[in-house]
């Protein structure tokens, strides 16, 4: 058995390259899918596929079509996802795609540093399991195959 995990969270750094190295190095038997990672690409897609847009709101719309698709397809397909929230960036992809997952009925593995409770309260209340580190939510994964 193989699980795709989506990977929710901001594409400013390097986590999901980190969860990707400890769960390689850990042998699970796990593929990981995500947002487009390459933030220039994401926000300039709409123009890529459909033409310069005239404004910067439809330039924004035209990627987000397209973004919200690729999401929308990516967590159908997964068996979990970890919603990564961080406290360098504002959250909000994270929280819709976190939201989105509940509401697929994909579980849902929060990684969000305790500091973060109160804000994110609801989301974790309804997440099957809260962790605050991306080990902790490695090994919940590594147990899941013991």
């Amino acid at each position: 058995m193989e699980l795709t995990i989506y990977l929710a969270g901001q594409i400013h750094d390097s986590w999901r390259e980190s969860i990707r190295r400890k769960a390689s190095s850990m042998e699970l038997p796990v593929s990981f899918v995500g947002p487009m990672e390459d933030h220039d690409r994401s926000d300039n897609i709409g123009e890529e596929i459909l033409g310069e847009q005239p404004n910067p709101v439809l330039k924004d719309e035209a990627a987000s079509t397209i973004n919200n698709l690729r999401t929308q397809l990516l967590l159908k397909k997964s068996d979990l996802v970890i919603a990564y929230f961080g406290e360098s960036y504002k959250q909000w992809n994270t929280a819709v795609d976190a939201g989105e997952a509940c509401a697929q009925g994909k579980p849902l593995i929060l990684i969000r540093p305790n500091k973060l409770h109160h804000a994110l309260k609801e989301l974790s209340n309804k997440a099957q399991v809260v962790v605050e580190n991306e080990d902790q939510a490695l090994e919940i994964i590594k147990y899941i195959f013991a």
